[in-house]
């Protein structure tokens, strides 16, 4: 959505700081359909109303996060999952940076043409391997995931900032984040959208040259613009850490919760007593849903209050007595976003 709002594909109203996921789905969706190509053959057609068809069926996932699975031999390179439609269909480039250096050739055989996910599971095949050729191969390519852990190497971005073209909007991938990116003469740009810069008005892209995410913050002229209290971007940049974190627990809840185990089931219930049976299971479900979003959140809190242990009790224990009001107001931080 932001690389659509900043080439003037997408316009919101004016005024619209707030901006609800659902709202966002419209507006992409309302897009797609209306981009479709005009004067094209029969075959064309077919295959673009598929293609068109599969993106509106996982539309609702980019709510959550896509399946991407990158290969180390391209900044381009994907493994094909119908995900990447989306992208196809909207015409948006999408990048990485996670490349291995065709100069270390231990690596470069180690690794061959695999994705991420068939390199974890071949480091485990090579680790139970009694061929000491496989095992050290499995160690080489264990220790490049390691030694690799930004998802991102500095050949992979000398080959980005080759690739991506002047002026062009793309998508960046890494760390299962989605950035915007841009490149000005010469210099790559991510678009900065971390919540600890809401305030920062100034501040909108942040240059991408190490592999360090030490980048320079700059405003919508690609002038040097530093935060005006670097202290407060960082406590905004942990709160998001925090954010991202509790939302992959709540995801994974929420497929455990979607697993319902059938066999435990009785037979010859009654409609009644099915339905019984199967919400007392989403109770039991919801209340250990909860119990372990407050024991994440506490954990969070130690971490950062870890200097200074009587404020954390405190805090804990503020936490506990606002627990019922804010609900809905979690609820409603849930199914929003903020554009930047």
């Amino acid at each position: 959505m932001n690389v659509l709002l900043l080439a003037w594909k997408i316009k919101l109203p004016p005024m619209m700081e707030i901006i609800t996921a659902e709202q966002l789905m419209e507006y992409l969706g309302d897009y797609i359909l209306d981009a479709k190509p005009k004067e094209i053959s029969e075959i064309q057609r077919l295959n673009y109303e598929q293609n068109m068809s599969d993106a509106m069926a996982i539309l609702h996932k980019l709510q959550t996060g896509l399946d991407v699975n990158v290969k180390f031999t391209g900044v381009r390179v994907f493994e094909y999952t119908p995900e990447c439609i989306v992208f196809d269909l909207l015409d948006i480039p999408l990048y990485h940076g996670w490349l291995v250096d065709p100069q270390v050739a231990d690596i470069v055989k180690a690794v061959g043409n695999c994705s991420y996910n068939q390199l974890v599971e071949k480091i485990i095949s090579c680790k139970q391997s009694d061929n000491s050729e496989l095992v050290s191969e499995g160690f080489v390519a264990e220790q490049f995931l390691n030694n690799t852990a930004t998802q991102l190497t500095y050949h992979g971005l000398c080959e980005l900032t080759s690739a991506v073209q002047e002026g062009e909007l793309c998508v960046f991938f890494r760390n299962n984040h989605f950035s915007t990116m841009t490149k000005y003469k010469g210099q790559l740009y991510l678009l900065v959208t971390d919540q600890g810069f809401l305030t920062e008005e100034k501040v909108v892209w942040e240059s991408l040259h190490n592999v360090d995410g030490d980048g320079n913050f700059c405003d919508s002229e690609f002038h040097l613009r530093p935060p005006s209290d670097p202290e407060t971007v960082y406590r905004g940049q942990q709160d998001q850490i925090d954010q991202d974190y509790l939302m992959a627990l709540s995801l994974q809840q929420e497929q455990q919760n979607q697993e319902i185990n059938w066999e435990q089931i009785p037979e010859g219930l009654s409609d009644l007593e099915l339905a019984k049976k199967l919400q007392e299971e989403e109770d039991r479900r919801a209340s250990q849903y909860y119990q372990e979003q407050e024991q994440a959140a506490a954990q969070v809190q130690q971490v950062q209050g870890a200097a200074s242990p009587a404020s954390a009790r405190q805090s804990g224990s503020n936490e506990r007595k606002r627990k019922e009001p804010r609900e809905k107001e979690r609820e409603k931080e849930k199914n929003s976003c903020v554009l930047l």
